[in-house]
């Protein structure tokens, strides 16, 4: 068994900035990620742009240079590969963590290759991995999609996208452009304010023009082979149609830090306790990093404003550690 000063499980973003952290300290660490390097941001859209420049995607004030303000998927990958690479990070990937043990004043995290034991432990797993579902009648038909890659694969198709945020607003407006016939079911009476503030002129307008339709107020009832059935103010609306983006949001795997002892808030939020001062869990030595400290409000926390987590872990890390020595 392999044993370490802190395993870091998820190695997208703040992982990395983590483990980038825990060196400069002179911990010793592995970074466990279940799939490549940036795992979420490889399963982003191909020509997804990112909502913020490129400095606030920055690192440890390693530069991060694109070819415009706000970099794409291609770039962000290109820019954290070569930090992983370049310095040598203990990245363990395709790696699963399927449980973590507390044992007196370490861990014991069990992955399906490897067992390691730990006297800390971060979790920074995001929340890209479970979609919101629509839980509908025929959500789980072959043409049904959470995620969204590539918009050559719908041209000339008739294509329903449900969502109101940016990755349906993309997704509608990449796929219209390749050529395919959407419509757009937003639940609510207009397009997400929080739509990029470049494309949100541009899809009113399309659905203004009538390029796109837009049905708002209105919510999926039933999924079939060749068509969708929506609720809408005027009444029930059938859509012949050959595939489903079903585009509605995604949240953290709440099972697993439940399974973990962490507490979770009982309001729906469903927010983890941590101390931000440390973000220490309710578990001593189990700590949060990243947009899984938000809970069900994933828009709360990112790469921008997260970032700060790694050196605020390690320096609380540290401390505990030289408490530990004195004590002892």
């Amino acid at each position: 068994m392999q044993d370490f000063d802190v395993v870091i499980i998820g190695g997208g973003p703040i992982g990395i900035a983590c483990g980038l952290e825990a060196k400069k300290q002179g911990l010793t660490y592995v970074i466990i990620e279940k799939g490549p390097i940036v795992n979420s941001l490889f399963n982003y859209p191909i020509n997804m742009q990112f909502f913020s420049s490129s400095e606030k995607l920055e690192i440890d004030d390693i530069p991060f240079i694109s070819k415009e303000a706000k970099p794409k998927r291609n770039e962000a990958l290109e820019y954290y590969r070569r930090i992983v690479t370049s310095n040598q990070l203990n990245i363990h990937l395709f790696e699963k963590v399927l449980n973590v043990e507390q044992k007196a004043t370490s861990f014991n995290i069990k992955t399906d290759k490897d067992t390691y034991k730990a006297k800390n432990v971060i979790v920074a797993t995001g929340f890209y991995d479970l979609p919101n579902k629509i839980n509908v009648p025929g959500e789980d038909l072959p043409k049904v999609s959470h995620y969204y890659k590539d918009p050559h694969f719908y041209a000339s198709q008739k294509l329903v996208v449900v969502g109101a945020s940016n990755s349906a607003i993309d997704a509608a407006l990449e796929c219209w452009r390749k050529g395919a016939e959407v419509n757009l079911i937003i639940r609510g009476p207009e397009v997400g304010q929080r739509v990029k503030y470049w494309v949100r002129p541009d899809i009113v307008n399309r659905i203004e023009e009538g390029s796109i339709k837009a049905y708002y107020n209105s919510t999926v009832k039933e999924i079939t082979e060749s068509e969708v059935v929506i609720n809408t103010l005027q009444g029930e609306v059938t859509l012949t149609n050959d595939f489903v983006l079903a585009l509605t949001g995604y949240m953290p795997n709440f099972d697993f830090l439940e399974k973990l002892g962490i507490q979770l808030s009982e309001d729906g939020k469903r927010l983890p306790t941590y101390d931000p001062e440390t973000m220490e869990t309710n578990i001593p030595g189990l700590f949060l990093a990243g947009v899984i400290c938000g809970g069900m409000e994933t828009h709360k926390w990112f790469i921008e404003n997260s970032r700060i987590h790694a050196p605020i872990i390690m320096k609380a890390i540290k401390q505990k550690m030289a408490l530990e020595d004195k004590t002892s």
